[in-house]
């Protein structure tokens, strides 16, 4: 994939997909800069680019501040003279309850970084890239960006709102050649997801999918790359689905 000697921020490249991301780009020749909360995983994620001799940047990153997202971006262009590729990646799970016994603070916490931050991060990267004349900008939204859980609001919510801000910035952007698309994992082996479950709970999870298993950081990571390439230059403003059949049934 045509990626070489591009710049890439990936946030939440810690770990999970957002880390698969962030290796990939790097593999395929990106200088990728890894924007997390997470100093020690973010730290690993360089170090793991680093060993495959790619040039690779971390920028301690809280997505739900406006002006850490201005920083990471004006980082990312002093250091490497530009930005082609923005992967807004970071997000958090909440917590499990009903809309009327949602802790209004969970909310809170959820919208600020899975939809907000990605506001923000795209407030910023878009005129970077609109320095460079082109651009391409994929979301991590998730097949609860499409469909909903009944214990997940705040998650829902966000998820949904990120696929139409894509839309949104796609169109804004569509005659600048800067391209916006979404991407939507099922239920993704990640610590995110496995950390604080039971092996049967995890099972539970696997039979939601038609190919009864969770998928991988790398098979995202894959559908990225092809976003971020020059393979998919007629494609703007999509939503992908990577969900094992999630959302076919």
């Amino acid at each position: 994939m045509d990626v070489k000697n591009k710049v890439a921020i990936v946030t939440g490249a810690g770990s999970g997909i957002g880390r698969a991301v962030a290796l990939l780009l790097a593999s395929n020749g990106a200088k990728v800069v890894v924007a997390d909360i997470d100093t020690k995983g973010g730290k690993q994620t360089v170090a793991a680019i680093k060993r495959k001799k790619a040039k690779a940047l971390f920028i301690e990153t809280d997505t739900s501040s406006p002006e850490a997202c201005r920083l990471m971006v004006e980082e990312t262009v002093k250091e490497f003279g530009k930005l082609d590729i923005a992967i807004n990646n970071a997000g958090v799970g909440g917590s499990q309850s009903p809309t009327g016994k949602y802790p209004a603070k969970d909310w809170d916490k959820v919208i600020s970084v899975n939809l907000s931050g990605v506001f923000y991060g795209m407030h910023y990267q878009l005129p970077a890239m609109m320095k460079n004349g082109s651009g391409t900008i994929v979301n991590m939204a998730s097949v609860l960006g499409k469909a909903g859980t009944p214990l997940s609001p705040a998650y829902v919510a966000a998820k949904h709102g990120v696929v139409g801000l894509t839309k949104s910035s796609a169109l804004a952007y569509a005659k600048k050649s800067i391209r916006v698309n979404a991407v939507g994992p099922g239920y993704i082996e990640t610590p995110l997801l496995t950390e604080n479950l039971d092996k049967k709970a995890l099972k539970g999870i696997e039979k939601l999918h038609p190919m009864e298993r969770l998928g991988t950081p790398e098979e995202v990571a894959e559908l990225v790359l092809w976003l971020c390439s020059e393979k998919s230059s007629f494609v703007t403003g999509a939503y992908y689905n990577v969900d094992g059949g999630y959302l076919a049934q």
